[in-house]
């Protein structure tokens, strides 16, 4: 059985964020997962523990997204 890419076509939904996204700069996202690991220093250095750890993990994410935009822009949506 032969499949086409008609087969494995994106939603609408996700063709309007990925075309939207794909307009934002790659080391946008970066720059932010570097900002939430420098909030969460100032906020464990000022004692407040959880609020550290809550924003701490924003990081991944961040750097995750960065890199879902670098793919649909290289290798395109659909």
């Amino acid at each position: 059985m032969e499949t086409t890419n008609e087969t494995f076509k994106e939603g609408p939904v996700a063709t309007t964020i990925e075309e939207q996204t794909a307009k934002l700069p790659s080391d946008l996202f970066l720059w932010t997962s570097l900002a939430s690991m420098g909030v969460s220093l100032a906020f464990k250095l000022m004692g407040r523990k959880h609020t550290a750890l809550f924003i701490g993990q924003w990081a991944s994410p961040f750097l995750l997204l960065g890199i879902y935009n670098k793919i649909v822009k290289t290798q395109g949506h659909d």
